[in-house]
């Protein structure tokens, strides 16, 4: 279902940038959007996967005035970003940080924004407080433990696989987690005997229960996939005890102007941590381009730590 092919791209608008893309991580989403399970929303392409790029900009729209031509941009789009060039939204790219090459650039967005948004600003994480990644040897896991040591937060992880668990340790993960049989809420109580304060869950349904169970006082449980299923019994009870809250949320789908505020405030916040050195893109892997299918392949068969990166290679 995944082949190389052509398509046209109109000028950019008034407010947009055309973007030759140089590399554009993979994501889980594009993985699902393949097998027919996360269409694309309306006005983006539904056959170009792609929800982050790294390039740079050919063109800019009459109104545009923070980019022109040659500057190196990294960005979230709402697809499409696999194909040589994108048109995108002039408010929603970021520069691209000293010292990094567009294929690193294009391991940041989508994960670092989407840990960004669900843990510092819908989750509230702060100074002291404790978080528990789900799933943390993927590329939004080990973004997450990253952040976590900037905001100078505890971070607990789990994975099903211990050299994964290794790995992340490494990145400067407090605690790690290996499941058995689907299990991890007393291990997780053992290494933060309160609760933990935020939790990012991409597995949905299957761990619900057990979140609740781990989740501290005043606690704030985000998920972000469903991954383990779409439904779920909740005790609503321990919850109103806790006085905790479940809050979902998605990126993809939402306005130019929300992203563009998402953006903005990424950048000024954790932009420069890059060119410090306190934060940077974790890749499994870069790929050409041609070799899509061989990187969804990966994808789906969970072989991977960190980012998985397409690059359109050039002869």
């Amino acid at each position: 279902m995944l082949e190389i092919g052509e398509i046209e791209l109109p000028e950019p608008g008034p407010t947009q940038v055309l973007v030759q893309v140089e590399a554009a991580g993979l994501n889980r989403a594009d993985c699902l959007q393949r097998r027919g399970f996360y269409p694309a929303p309306p006005g983006v392409p539904a056959d170009v996967p792609g929800l982050e790029i790294a390039g740079v900009v050919e063109a800019v729209g009459a109104e545009v005035q923070d980019w022109a031509p040659g500057d190196r941009v990294m960005g979230i789009v709402g697809g499409g970003g696999m194909a040589e060039r994108v048109i995108t939204e002039a408010r929603e790219l970021m520069c691209v940080p000293e010292g990094l090459s567009l294929e690193q650039a294009a391991a940041i967005p989508e994960v670092f924004l989407t840990a960004y948004d669900a843990v510092v600003l819908q989750g509230g994480l702060r100074n002291g407080e404790s978080v528990l990644f789900h799933a943390v040897a993927s590329g939004i896991g080990t973004a997450g433990i990253q952040l976590a040591a900037v905001v100078g937060a505890t971070s607990v992880g789990t994975s099903r696989t211990a050299d994964k668990l290794a790995r992340c340790s490494s990145l400067g993960l407090n605690h790690a987690v290996l499941i058995d049989d689907g299990k991890f809420a007393d291990q997780v109580l053992q290494a933060v005997p309160g609760g933990v304060d935020v939790i990012l869950d991409t597995v949905g349904a299957a761990y619900l229960a057990q979140n609740v169970k781990v989740v501290a006082k005043k606690g704030r449980i985000i998920v972000i996939g469903l991954m383990g299923g779409v439904k779920g019994e909740l005790a609503l009870g321990h919850l109103l005890a806790k006085r905790a809250s479940i809050r979902g949320s998605v990126l993809r789908s939402r306005s130019p102007e929300e992203k563009a505020e998402l953006t903005s405030a990424f950048s000024q916040e954790m932009l420069g941590k890059f060119e410090t050195g306190e934060l940077r893109p974790i890749i499994d892997d870069v790929l050409p381009m041609t070799e899509i299918q061989t990187a969804h392949a990966r994808m789906d068969a969970n072989e991977t730590f960190g980012k998985l990166v397409l690059s359109w290679v050039k002869p």
